[in-house]
């Protein structure tokens, strides 16, 4: 235990200097994670409102793949981008491989899939039939599918938070694709691993709890968004509504 209450109030020590070292890894796992997402968005929140709204043969099987993507291996994913940065590769004239933007590319394949199924959830909760008032209205048939999404717009929100919990906390394709070289491409994660293998319990150590605190403040942010969703749907506060008056009778 005294060895895990030194390593604690170390790693809190250094986090409270702004070690550059600690600092430098944090903003480079920033970086290539909210790449990933943004990526992600542009990507996967297309596909799962259409996925949601469309009716097509098929459509089954393209959600089944969707929601397969959830539980791709990192490694898995790690190794198919490697394949194709590699010298051989399809990819191997960008020269990408052991760069972040290597990085990047197999975070935002994790994050894709997260963003697709949760934007596919939340346009299928919100009630079809608005959209047909809406087009009863006058709508056209993208205003009509623009105020769909903005019913669901709470969930969508979440699914930035599902997919970015999902790409800062994994090891396996950044060490892949990256090289964890210092300075360059070392992020939290594979940083973690490097100094724990080292014995240098307090770095890794630091930079678990900002991790940690990532993990939270996503989980957080999610929760607010489910609990506002019920807040957002109730009916204001006051007297009952007035029964219907009976209809006149000659």
């Amino acid at each position: 235990m005294d060895l895990l209450f030194d390593a604690l109030s170390e790693a809190v020590r250094l986090l409270v200097s702004g070690d550059p070292y600690l600092w430098g890894i944090v903003g480079r796992s920033l970086l290539v994670s909210s790449s990933a997402v943004l990526l992600g968005l542009i990507f996967g929140v297309p596909l799962g409102a259409w996925l949601g709204l469309a009716r097509f043969r098929g459509r089954g099987l393209a959600i089944a793949i969707v929601n397969t993507g959830l539980a791709l291996p990192p490694v898995v994913v790690g190794l198919f981008v490697y394949m194709m940065l590699s010298r051989q590769g399809a990819l191997g004239s960008l020269g990408w491989l052991f760069t972040i933007p290597a990085m990047i590319s197999a975070q935002f394949i994790l994050a894709a899939p997260y963003v697709a199924a949760i934007t596919l959830a939340a346009v299928q909760s919100v009630p079809p039939e608005l959209r047909l008032q809406a087009r009863a209205v006058g709508a056209s048939r993208l205003q009509a599918v623009w105020l769909h999404l903005r019913e669901a717009r709470l969930s969508l929100m979440a699914a930035v938070a599902a997919g970015f919990g999902a790409v800062i906390s994994e090891v396996g394709a950044v060490t892949m694709v990256g090289g964890n070289i210092a300075d360059q491409t070392r992020v939290i994660t594979t940083a973690i691993v490097l100094e724990t293998r080292r014995g240098r319990f307090a770095a890794a150590m630091a930079l678990g709890l900002i991790l940690l605190a990532f993990a939270f403040a996503a989980n957080v942010f999610i929760t607010r968004i489910q609990q506002a969703e019920p807040r957002r749907r109730r009916p204001p506060a006051g007297r009952p509504p007035r029964p219907p008056r009976p209809p006149l009778t000659s």
